[in-house]
């Protein structure tokens, strides 16, 4: 997978490893539950004694990348595009001189050459960060996309060094006139979803991209049910928050709308146990600690 044209406003993307786990413990009053971190009190659907609720999982900052870091943080690849696609990826020199990459104030600008004819394939610009990851927390607040035009295939995913074998999780991505976001996981063996526990329905159901039952190099793919989850929408409705949780039990995948962002992504202490049903739920289907391994941002 590779992005053909970009345009993205990137305003702060946070990666939060994985530090402690505890269980939230039952109120004595017997029909409410306290949450164990802010002491909150949440109704119970049974008697205290016999209510038990997930354990809390607790994220600790560990790296940010926004304007201040960003452009030093990652790589810039150069080489020709593995999926064909009508495009030349520029260098930071290039791509600066271009003016297809800046920052302003808080914002990351990443963009393409939509003015100039470009016979050789259209400038743009593909980074991936130099850190390498296993298992966390990875949020990022965009502003503006490519906005469901024909020609374009922005993305915001990870992969790892040997594809399939490490595998693929695309976070954020669409092509051409695409109304909402389709995230999808790619793996090089059989890991089969059954579509519980998401709102997104399946548009393909094997993670394996050899599933000869799919197409080739599908995945497992839903589509986000929000109609502001990608492009023209997205940009009407002010951009919005992509989360993906990845532990060795399940990868999973939110999004939320400018207005909607919950507030402890906003206070910097995230709680995904608090944020409802994924738009897509990786879980129970292989070992994931096997499949998914050393990925990097793209």
């Amino acid at each position: 997978m590779a992005i053909s044209t970009l345009l993205l406003l990137l305003l702060l993307l946070l990666l939060l490893g994985l530090t402690s786990r505890s269980l939230v413990r039952a109120d004595p009053t017997p029909d409410a539950l306290r949450d164990a971190s802010s002491g909150r009190h949440r109704r119970a659907s049974r008697p205290a004694h016999a209510t038990k609720r997930p354990r809390a999982t607790h994220y600790t900052l560990t790296d940010t990348y926004d304007a201040g870091n960003f452009f030093d943080r990652v790589d810039f690849f150069t080489d020709v595009d593995p999926t064909h696609g009508f495009v030349q990826y520029l260098d930071r020199a290039a791509a600066t001189s271009a003016s297809l990459i800046s920052t302003a104030g808080h914002e990351i600008y990443m963009g393409v050459d939509f003015e100039r004819q470009t016979p050789d394939g259209r400038p743009s610009v593909r980074v991936t960060t130099q850190q390498v990851f296993n298992k966390g927390l990875i949020i990022a607040d965009i502003l503006h996309m490519p906005g469901g035009v024909c020609g374009t295939w922005p993305a915001f995913w990870t992969l790892g060094p040997n594809w399939p074998a490490n595998g693929e999780l695309d976070i954020l991505e669409g092509v051409h006139d695409q109304r909402r976001n389709r995230p999808a996981f790619h793996t090089a063996t059989s890991c089969p979803l059954s579509g519980a526990g998401q709102t997104g329905p399946l548009i393909t159901a094997n993670c394996n991209v050899h599933d000869p039952t799919q197409p080739n190099n599908a995945g497992c793919q839903a589509e986000d049910p929000l109609p502001n989850s990608y492009g023209r929408g997205f940009n009407a409705n002010g951009g919005g928050v992509y989360a993906m949780q990845w532990t060795s039990a399940a990868v999973r995948v939110w999004f939320f709308p400018r207005a909607r962002i919950p507030a402890d992504i906003r206070r910097g202490a995230p709680h995904p146990e608090r944020w409802g049903t994924p738009s897509l739920n990786v879980e129970g289907g292989c070992d994931l600690d096997s499949v998914y391994r050393d990925q990097q941002i793209v």
